[in-house]
């Protein structure tokens, strides 16, 4: 059956155009004119391209309302962070608020041209490597205190060993994970939960770092998307992507290229968070074929770097 929730609110041209054009004409004076077209639907928001430089964000659930405010708040800041490397990011060039009959904050933000990383064959995203590496050590920096709260990442993987041991057994149970392949993730688990804690500050963390989010344009990484989910804390969750997104020979780069910056014992943790979004991916893509690819995928990644 679906996995995706159904929108909790009606989003059509009609409605996208009547916000842009009561709230952005001021910025986009042709913003009546513009082509406008529904690109991309994910559990949480909708994106439609504005013309040829912007797209707009509508949240379409209302768990998802305060995810828009969270990257209106903290995404110019990050963008800023990653400019001098020239990786662009979805920082809001108008912050939406809500009018008429639609109940929640949505953004304009810059189109990043290119091509969704999850469509680059695995084999060809070790350009993306290096870039990538000094892109997350630029956004690892200090939070704020009052940085975006989500129960979910970042966190110590203890907080989600029942969820890791729940999906293994539903996993094992519909016959997606033989005994040895869940025996190899729980290794890998057990592993990151064993190692040190982070025990510096809390760093900003994109906190949905995989290729579905990453744009490549020839071979290269063009930007960042889906932000979504920043917080902050531990950063193994988004070196994480060295599993999902990487085959050994890039993935070797890309760790090689964030330097001394993350002991091992970051690295056995973002192994083990590499394996839980894998799980995630196996259980909940039913109606996204694609994700469960990466899934697929990103498994064999994961079980090759499995400790013995």
């Amino acid at each position: 059956m679906p996995d995706k929730p159904a929108a909790e609110f009606p989003i059509d041209d009609d409605l996208v155009r009547a916000l842009v054009v009561a709230q952005a004409s001021t910025l986009i004076p042709d913003a009546a004119t513009l082509p406008l077209r529904k690109v991309a639907e994910g559990w949480d928001s909708e994106i439609w391209r504005l013309g040829d430089v912007y797209a707009v964000r509508l949240p379409r659930r209302e768990i998802a309302a305060p995810l828009v405010l969270n990257e209106q708040r903290v995404l110019p800041g990050i963008a800023g962070r990653l400019a001098p490397l020239g990786i662009p990011v979805p920082a809001p060039v108008v912050n939406g608020v809500p009018a008429g009959a639609f109940p929640w904050a949505w953004s304009i933000v810059p189109w990043i041209e290119g091509e969704r990383g999850l469509d680059v064959p695995r084999t060809e995203r070790g350009g993306w490597a290096e870039r990538l590496a000094a892109a997350l050590v630029a956004l690892h920096t200090d939070a704020p205190l009052d940085f975006p709260a989500n129960p979910y990442r970042g966190r110590p993987l203890t907080t989600r060993d029942a969820a890791f041991a729940e999906r293994i057994a539903a996993l094992r149970d519909a016959g997606v994970l033989d005994d040895i392949t869940g025996n190899r993730l729980s290794t890998v688990w057990r592993a990151g939960a064993e190692a040190p804690h982070w025990a510096r500050p809390p760093v900003w963390i994109h906190g949905d770092l995989h290729p579905g989010n990453v744009v490549s344009r020839d071979g290269a990484l063009a930007g960042i998307i889906d932000f979504g989910d920043v917080t902050a804390g531990d950063p193994a969750y988004d070196l994480g992507v060295a599993w999902l997104a990487f085959d050994a020979t890039a993935r070797e780069r890309f760790i090689a290229a964030t330097g001394r910056r993350y002991d091992a014992s970051t690295w056995r943790r973002a192994h083990a968070w590499a394996a839980a979004v894998v799980l995630m991916l196996l259980a909940h893509s039913d109606d996204n074929p694609d994700y469960f690819t990466l899934g697929e995928d990103a498994l064999t990644q994961v079980i090759a770097d499995a400790p013995a």
